[in-house]
Order: structure tokens, then C-alpha cells, then sequence
């Protein structure tokens, strides 16, 4: 069924549920206000005429202001429920259509009654999140501008790369800041659309990236939304498909920067973000090509309160869920005593491995080289190894063990004999049978990790990786698979959602008024996240908590991270007499 014909069903239906309003257009048609239109998330004036869109779009009259809280809530949620029932019950060619409405439907509520959005998500966080973030948010991407209609322009700030000078960035940083922040921004979520999820490039497209990373920050971790701005840096697009269809918006040209003028470009925003919203406002990067997202980061880090979402957030919630199962795998003690052979050799990839090498060395105190030598990468190209050294790019180089050649990913598994294995390749259906009946050979409990978003690209799925190991293996994904019954018992696959740890790393940062943000707090986050998981989730084969939870672990990680900040001297907020106290005073919510 097609997009428009799904729509065109549902439309009479989602108008009397009530879920949109009912003169509002058909879900495909839409417009939406800019971002956070209510006077009490921006400087708007309060006495805006009715007229403004979100009253053309059926905002609540000001009589509906009296409506308890409450009541908007549970409504809110009885008319998603419709839309979830209708895809539990849609055929496979129906299901990706109504997912879609769902996403659409949730983004104007966002726009239309911020409060009620965020308090229906954070309540109902386990059904809704896949529909505000991945993996749905990857299919709406693709088809940005048709399926979020005028948000796909008038949402945060899209920066030209090929003709912004700092001035001009300067210039649309000051007017987000006036007319449409909550009195300034203290997070910022910027990508340059190259490497969105699993799916490539898709250029301004991406922009429902950062859009929905925010949307997690508030919901997961109480960041202020009037105070988050999603920016898209727009240095075109290579994917002709994309960049020729009528409705994208973007810069229509490849990406025919040169490296200097693609750092200059991120030099002027990072200067002129800092110079508007202060020195302290967190810039989370997402979503960066390879060849950009590494020298980037490093050369930011020092400089900024930054991070990079997939090389380290994705590290960070991984290692929380490899020190969780330490408590399944008794034979094996410890980081130092696994074999990792890692399938992609990207940012997350190199990410995780980089953290890994960290926390051991941190654990163990030895050298670089040591904390390197037992995990493995396999690339496009076979497992990187000393013999390739002349090809590799510098961040693979610690990897390049001597050790052998190997082809494939079988062939390194059958070499390297691991203990885990870690998928971020974007490749679907690589963890066959035979590699995961090899792991299971020669390990009690295997690792398992699928990590590829979206769910269509994971390397194997929950089922077939307890399937093939007998029900031996400890798992995890990067997307939400539902529970598997084998051998007579419910296993519960752990989703490593970067959810766990990246709001949580960003109100720790913010509450401290942290400098920089480091390896470190990577490391003291996933800490914090494994300590959170429950022996009756670890029963169920589950590594990480209820995404129920989700609040109170960002709590903790944030409270752990600003600690530590005040005891390094890297926090430029005085320090409270409870750290805890301060977090959680700091943590906005919805109808406060």
C-alpha cells in the first residue's frame, strides 16, 4: 500500500480519534509552527493573534488550557494506541506506511502541545520511542520534506556550507536565539546528514536526526526543549536520487568541499555557537561521515563541550552493556580477559574498541599496546592486520594486530576464536548461522552483539542468534527486538540504545558546566549504566534496564559525570552541596 493511499485511510480515522485536530490537513499535507511555538517554550509574545499556524492547525482554544493535565495525557495516548494497534495488525506492505503516520502525528503534537508530547513519550517511552527515533525516524528521513511537511524547513537552523561565513551563522544563531529559544540554547544537536543511521547519505534530509536525538534529551533526560536547537550543516548531497527530487530541500550539489573549507565551515559554526549561547552550551555531533567525524571530534574536544553521539555515545552505552554481562559470562573475569572481533571499522566501530581499550587500561593500568591486543577489526576489506598497514586509515592502525589474514568475518571468527563479536556494519544477515554456531562451539555464552540501525540492517536478528546458540548466547541490538521463548524460557534482548547514556553525559555536563567532556566521562557512564541493571533483567538474558527507567539512569550518569567534573576542576558552575539535588532540579518537566 502506498504511503499517500495509507494516509488517505487513516486520515478520517486519526481526525475523529482526535489524535490531530480536525482541521488540521491530511498527515502528508501538513505544516507545522516552528519549533516549540507555545509563548512558555520561546520568547513569542503570549498575546499572539489566533491566527498564528499553530492555531491553523487546530491548537487547543484557550478554553482547553483547563484541561487537567491528566486527562490531555491519557487521551493522547488512547489515540496513539489506535495507530498502534492498526500496525500491530498491518501486513508487512501496510506496516512501514502506518508507522510513518504514527511518526508524523507524534511530530505535530511536538509542535502543537509540546507538554502533552513530552509527557505521553517519557510515560509510554518503550512503545513510542521507536516511533520518535529509531528506527522509524530512518524511513522519515529518506522522504524528509514529504513526511514532515514545513517542519522539514522551519525546524532549528540549517546553515548553508557553501555560502555561510561566520557573520551569517552568527546572524541565524541570534535569531533562533530571539524569536524562537526559551531566552537561549544549552544543547545543540549539528550533523552534516552524510552518514545518517545505516542509511548513507541523505544530505538535508538528515535533519530529523538531531530533531529526534533532542527529542530523547528532554524525554530521557529532562533538558529544557525550548533550550535545544537542531542544526543541519548542508554541504550538499552525493546521492542523485536525493538531492533531484522536487521536494528536497537542500542544496542541490554533491559534496565537492575540500577538507579545509569543510573545517572552516565547522570552525565558524562551533565559534559562533559558542559566542551566542556561551562558552558552556553542549554541542553533540551526529552522524558525520568517517572521513570528516574523527578529525573533527578531535580537534573540537579540547576546545568545546562536545562529543560525538556515534563514535562515543555508542561506545559508552556498549561497554555499560559488555561490564553488564560479566555478571552472565564467569568465565570470563573481566574487559582484559575477552576477545573482541569487531564487524565495521567506522566510527562506531573504532568508537567502542577505543573505549574498551580505555577502560581496560584504566582497570589494569597497563600500556596502550596491551590494552589494544585482543580486540579486532574486520572491515570491507577483511580483518585489519599488520600486512594491511599501508592501506588502513590512522584511526584502524592500533588494531592492526599480527595475527593472520582473514577474508571474511567467518574466517576471523575461525582465527581469532573470540569471545564476543560486535556488529556496526550496516550489512544485514552477517552474523550467519555458521558464525554464530562457531561462537557457541567455543564459548558457553557468547556475545552477540547486532548493533546496526536501522532494525532492517542489523547483522542478524534476537531470534537467530539465541536460535543458533541453543540459547547460550547473551545478546544485544541496536534496534528493539521483541522477547524469544527457547528452551522453555524468555529471553529478553537488550536493546543499547544510546538513549541510556547520551541525555544523562549531556545534563551532567550542563549541571557542572562542564569545559570539555571526555574519555572519561564516557567510561564513567557506562559504569553508571551497567550498575543500573537488575538481577531479574540479567535473569532474562536483558543487559540493559526498563526503558521505563530511562529518567532515573540519567540522573545517575549525570550526577556520576558532575562529580567528577567539580573533583577534575573542569566545571565552571559552583559546586552544590548535593550534586544529586542539583541534577534533578536542573531536569525539566513537562506541565511544570
Amino acid at each position: 500500500m502506498k504511503f499517500t493511499t495509507a494516509v488517505a485511510l487513516l486520515s478520517s480515522l486519526i481526525s475523529v480519534q482526535g489524535f490531530l485536530p480536525a482541521s488540521a490537513p491530511s498527515p502528508n499535507l501538513f505544516g507545522v509552527p516552528t519549533l516549540l511555538s507555545s509563548s512558555r517554550f520561546s520568547n513569542a509574545s503570549p498575546s499572539a493573534p489566533s491566527s498564528s499556524p499553530a492555531r491553523a492547525l487546530g491548537e487547543v482554544p484557550p478554553a482547553g488550557s483547563r484541561i487537567p493535565p491528566t486527562v490531555q495525557v491519557e487521551t493522547a495516548w488512547k489515540r496513539a494506541q489506535t495507530l498502534l494497534n492498526a500496525i500491530d495488525r498491518a501486513s508487512p506492505e501496510e506496516k512501514g506506511d502506518l508507522e510513518l503516520t504514527l511518526y508524523q502525528n507524534l511530530q505535530t503534537l511536538s509542535y502543537t502541545s509540546p507538554d502533552t508530547f513530552y509527557a505521553l513519550i517519557t510515560a509510554h517511552l518503550p512503545a513510542l520511542m521507536p516511533f520518535v527515533y529509531t528506527p522509524v525516524v530512518g524511513a522519515a528521513c529518506v522522504n524528509w520534506y514529504e513526511v514532515a511537511g514545513h517542519a522539514a524547513i522551519n525546524t532549528g537552523v540549517f546553515v548553508d556550507g557553501f555560502s555561510s561565513d561566520k557573520a551569517s551563522i552568527k546572524k541565524q544563531l541570534e535569531d533562533y536565539r530571539d524569536n524562537k529559544s526559551a531566552g537561549g540554547v544549552d544543547a545543540i544537536v549539528v550533523t552534516d546528514g552524510e552518514r545518517i543511521l545505516g542509511l548513507g547519505d541523505l544530505g538535508a534530509n538528515g535533519m530529523g536526526i538531531p530533531c529526534g536525538k533532542l527529542h530523547l534529551y528532554t524525554a530521557c533526560g529532562g533538558v529544557n526543549p525550548g533550550k535545544c536547537l537542531p542544526v543541519t550543516l548542508d554541504c550538499g548531497c552525493n546521492v542523485d536520487e536525493i538531492r533531484e527530487k522536487d521536494t528536497y530541500a537542500g542544496v542541490k550539489r554533491k559534496r565537492d568541499m575540500s577538507v579545509e573549507q569543510f573545517d572552516k565551515l565547522v570552525q565558524n559554526f562551533m565559534e559562533a555557537s559558542m559566542e551566542v549561547f556561551g562558552r558552556e552550551v553542549l554541542i553533540q555531533f551526529e552522524d558525520f561521515g568517517n572521513g570528516n567525524a574523527f578529525r573533527v571530534l578531535e580537534d573540537w574536544q579540547p576546545k568545546a563541550t562536545c562529543f560525538n553521539d556515534d563514535i562515543q555515545g555508542t561506545a559508552s552505552v556498549v561497554l555499560g552493556g559488555l561490564i553488564a554481562s560479566l555478571r552472565l559470562t564467569p568465565e570470563v573475569a573481566s574487559l582484559k580477559d575477552h576477545k573482541f572481533v569487531f564487524l565495521g571499522a567506522g566510527e562506531a566501530g573504532v568508537g567502542i574498541a577505543n573505549l574498551i581499550a580505555y577502560a581496560i587500561r584504566a582497570e589494569t593500568g597497563c600500556s596502550d599496546e596491551e590494552s589494544y591486543k585482543n580486540i579486532h577489526l574486520v572491515d570491507s576489506k577483511g580483518l585489519v592486520s599488520k600486512s594491511r598497514t599501508d592501506d588502513l586509515a590512522h584511526h584502524k592502525l592500533p588494531y592492526a594486530h599480527d595475527v593472520g589474514e582473514a577474508k571474511t568475518l567467518e574466517e576471523a571468527v575461525q582465527l581469532i576464536k573470540p569471545t564476543a563479536i560486535v556488529g556496526v556494519s550496516a550489512q544485514p544477515q552477517t552474523f550467519t548461522e555458521s558464525v554464530i554456531k562457531h561462537m557457541a562451539k567455543t564459548n558457553k555464552n557468547p556475545i552477540v552483539f547486532a548493533l546496526s540501525n536501522p532494525t532492517s540492517k542489523a547483522e542478524c536478528t534476537a531470534e537467530q542468534a539465541y536460535k543458533w546458540s541453543d540459547g547460550n548466547c547473551v545478546f544485544a541490538s541496536g534496534s528493539p527486538f521483541a522477547p524469544v521463548e527457547i528452551a522453555g524460557k524468555t529471553k529478553i534482548p537488550g536493546q543499547g540504545n544510546n538513549a541510556y547514556v547520551f541525555p544523562g553525559i549531556g545534563l551532567g555536563a550542563l549541571t557542572a558546566g562542564s569545559s570539555s567532556v571526555s574519555d572519561n566521562d564516557m567510561y564513567i557512564a557506562a559504569k553508571s549504566l551497567s550498575e543500573t541493571v537488575g538481577q531479574d533483567r540479567l535473569d532474562a538474558g536483558c543487559l540493559y534496564p526498563p526503558l521505563g527507567d530511562i529518567r532515573d539512569v540519567s540522573k545517575k550518569i549525570a550526577t556520576d559525570i558532575a562529580t567528577k567534573a567539580w573533583e577534575d576542576g573542569i566545571a565552571r558552575h559552583p559546586k552544590p552541596a548535593d550534586v544529586s539535588k542539583a541534577v534533578e532540579e536542573r531536569m525539566w518537566s513537562p506541565f511544570d
